[in-house]
């Protein structure tokens, strides 16, 4: 048997307010004690001591993509993919992963980011807007999709109670299934020790999206996805309302390419545009921060004229299973300086001005160099990308409303449906469109045409209606 945490010598520091709590008090300081790997934190302390990795230019290059279709040929081959993806969800192989943890507070909303009213009619949240995608698209393939639900330790209890005073927005409760993020402790950027958030808690934070991984293989998910026949996953994440949920053209692409790893990108046209880039570097696909691209190659420029390295990541990915059982444990962990409030040694709550702390995290992109084969590709970034981000500004409700009424518009067009217009083309009034009314312009048209014009703000979809198997 394994030693105690308990017994360690780091132990006795995280335990020397003891006095002060209650024994239930004490239990619970304890549990969070025994679930340090005070080894793998040292390890961690002392990377963060050397010197900061640097990308080396001369290993970088452009990757392949598989670019949105302009000709005949690639048409066909997206057609192709199309039919493959729509095969694999009718043989009941897709589950859906969605990543959020995270908080509303930059959008002044002090609850779960998912139960954020985006809708611009009815004001459905972020959850109602893709449990209606993933509703539609378990209809139109006559099976049932699990949907896995990443929570962190903070929002788990409030999301829960979300999705059951919705009644899962008409999915079989059954399929909805929730996990949680986990934690890692922070550490002094000085001693490397652990840090007190109060005398009977240890201070800890969200281990980062990479952690989703690790997460998958302890709260049972991967074991889950196997006994259903699942073998294929897809990744978003919770701030991205346009995201066009099991597209079945890109899991085709996923399974032409036989591929473990797959991410839809952007075409960047600014170079500071603050998005991931996906590279080849030193010979595998791999994603670096804006921040770490060479000036001078984050501005060259490629025969069209466009940037050479214009593959934005948008956080979109299909894993296949099996290569998540694979990698799960095999993130690397990445530090941020941060100022953390924390007791001191006299039990005093100190709360810094700058940063005093390191905290650790994973990026799930981190797992793409480990696939065996990947497939990297394009989407309209005006079709799929408005994060919803900031309480104004930028990636802000304004913008993410403005770029659902812009599709709204499009799609509106396409079913010949008559609409005063406004800015950009968007509806004057305000448009809402759910799954149920339509996953695409093509299948919005199928199911909307002949319909009046519009005279005022409408709705188009059904409201948790439930799936009837």
């Amino acid at each position: 048997m394994s030693e105690s945490r308990l017994q360690r010598p780091e132990a006795n520091r995280l335990l020397r307010f003891a006095a002060r709590l209650t024994p239930s008090e004490r239990a619970a300081l304890e549990g969070q004690i025994e679930e340090i790997d005070f080894d793998l934190l040292a390890r961690l302390f002392r990377q963060a001591k050397e010197p900061a990795h640097k990308i080396d230019a001369a290993k970088l290059s452009p990757i392949p993509v598989i670019e949105l279709p302009r000709t005949e040929e690639a048409n066909a081959q997206w057609n192709n993919a199309d039919q493959l993806g729509r095969k694999a969800l009718a043989a009941g192989r897709c589950g859906v992963l969605l990543v959020a943890g995270g908080q509303g507070s930059r959008l002044g909303f002090e609850h779960p980011k998912g139960m954020y009213p985006i809708g611009p009619v009815r004001g459905t949240s972020l959850f109602g807007v893709f449990a209606s995608k993933i509703l539609e698209r378990s209809r139109q393939s006559g099976r049932r999709i699990p949907w896995y639900i990443m929570t962190s330790p903070t929002n788990r209890d409030e999301t829960k109670a979300f999705f059951q005073g919705n009644h899962y927005f008409g999915l079989p409760a059954e399929d909805v299934v929730f996990f949680v993020q986990g934690t890692m402790p922070a550490v002094s950027a000085d001693t490397g020790e652990v840090l007190h958030a109060g005398p009977g808690e240890i201070f800890t934070s969200p281990n980062g999206h990479g952690g989703t991984l690790l997460a998958l293989q302890k709260e049972g998910v991967l074991a889950d996805m196997a006994k259903r026949g699942v073998d294929l996953l897809y990744y978003f994440q919770v701030d991205n309302p346009l995201v066009k949920v099991l597209e079945p053209a890109f899991l085709g692409l996923h399974l032409q390419a036989s591929a473990e790893f797959s991410a839809k990108v952007v075409r960047k046209v600014d170079p500071k545009e603050k998005v991931g880039l996906v590279v080849d570097y030193a010979g595998a696909p791999t994603v670096i921060e804006y921040s770490d691209l060479p000036d001078e190659l984050a501005h060259q420029r490629a025969a069209d004229g466009g940037l050479k390295y214009w593959p934005g990541s948008i956080a979109i990915h299909v894993f296949s299973r099996g290569f998540l059982e694979r990698v799960a444990n095999a993130l690397p962990y990445h530090i941020a300086n941060k100022a953390v409030p924390y007791l001191d040694d006299q039990g005093e709550l100190v709360t810094p001005s700058s940063p005093n702390a390191i905290k650790f995290e994973m990026f799930i992109f981190d797992s793409m160099p480990m696939a065996k084969q990947v497939a990297i590709v394009e989407t309209d970034r005006d079709d799929e990308f408005a994060p919803l981000k900031n309480a104004s500004g930028s990636d802000s409700p304004e913008t993410v409303r403005a770029a659902l009424a812009r599709q709204a518009g499009r799609w509106l067009t396409a079913a010949g449906i008559a609409f005063p217009t406004g800015e950009g083309g968007a509806p004057k009034a305000a448009v809402e469109i759910l799954g149920s009314a339509g996953l695409d312009a093509a299948d919005f048209a199928a199911k909307q045409r002949g319909r009046p014009p519009l005279t005022g703000p409408t709705f188009f979809g059904e409201e948790y209606r439930p799936l009837v198997n």
